[in-house]
């Protein structure tokens, strides 16, 4: 991080963010971006579908944002020029599109793209993805996995991610396609972070100082290894469950705030923390 500057926020979304009434999650990032004054560059390179970064154009000119470039990141050549490059370095709110996550980190894993979006957020420029672009966010992604509320050995591929964070492990549509399994399988794999499990249209704004809070009309779900016992992943074969003991799980709602550093939930609302 350059010294004197506070990294921008990661916002990772768990995908099908409202964009109709409330707009919570996408108003929000627009307004931590500048508001009247943001500049919002789209990178749609996981999505196939032609019209998904001029969706995003229109959604967030309705916003108001002032500025918005969709751009063009659709391959690893792409992601190398320079005048693309430059259009990117204005921005002050980057959003990456949902699509396939294999799909966008083959296009710019690497690239100048990727060492730009890292440096551009350790200064303070704020980045967001949605589905695919949630998961590839942090420094491991979930390449792809099982469903089912089991861990299983072999259900769930991890890949290099962008690498904003080595906090955190993203999944994304949690609730919504059972993907409880495959994250824990996931973090039996890599018990150092923490794992974020994203219902959708719900959000993790997570700040420089490693606390983050929960944005959007589902839950959050943490996974937390910190105090993993035992693990059989290292014997379980392929398809086998998998024993994983002293995970500690937390479901959050909007408002409430988790601390990645002390591995502390705080819920205002009802004026608790977990201790």
């Amino acid at each position: 991080m350059p010294e004197g500057a506070t990294r921008g926020l990661i916002i990772p979304i768990g995908g099908a963010e409202d964009r109709t009434t409330g707009e919570t999650i996408l108003k929000r990032f627009v307004r931590v971006s500048g508001g009247r004054h943001a500049r919002i560059a789209v990178i749609s390179a996981a999505s196939e579908a032609s019209h998904t970064g001029r969706d995003y154009e229109q959604l967030f000119r309705s916003l108001r944002a002032e500025k918005v470039w969709v751009l063009p990141f659709e391959n690893r050549k792409q992601a190398e020029d320079p005048e693309e490059l430059a259009v990117l370095e204005k921005a002050t709110g980057v959003f990456l599109t949902g699509g396939n996550q294999l799909r966008l980190a083959t296009a710019i894993g690497g690239t100048a793209v990727a060492r730009q979006l890292r440096a551009m957020n350790a200064r303070g420029v704020h980045v967001a993805g949605t589905s695919a672009g949630a998961a590839f966010l942090p420094e491991h992604m979930i390449a792809f996995g099982e469903e089912g509320g089991t861990p299983r050995a072999g259900s769930v591929q991890l890949s290099p991610g962008l690498g904003l964070t080595n906090q955190v492990l993203v999944d994304q549509h949690f609730r919504q396609r059972d993907r409880l399994g495959r994250l824990m399988t996931a973090l039996a794999y890599n018990p150092f972070a923490v794992g974020l499990g994203l219902d959708e249209d719900t959000s993790a704004f997570i700040g420089p100082d490693g606390t983050f809070e929960v944005v959007g009309s589902g839950a959050l779900t943490v996974v937390d290894p910190a105090e993993v016992e035992y693990s059989s992943a290292d014997a379980a074969k392929a398809g086998e469950p998998v024993s994983i003991v002293g995970l500690r799980v937390h479901v959050l709602l909007r408002g409430a705030r988790y601390d990645l550093g002390s591995r502390k939930a705080m819920v205002e609302e009802a004026g608790l923390e977990d201790e």
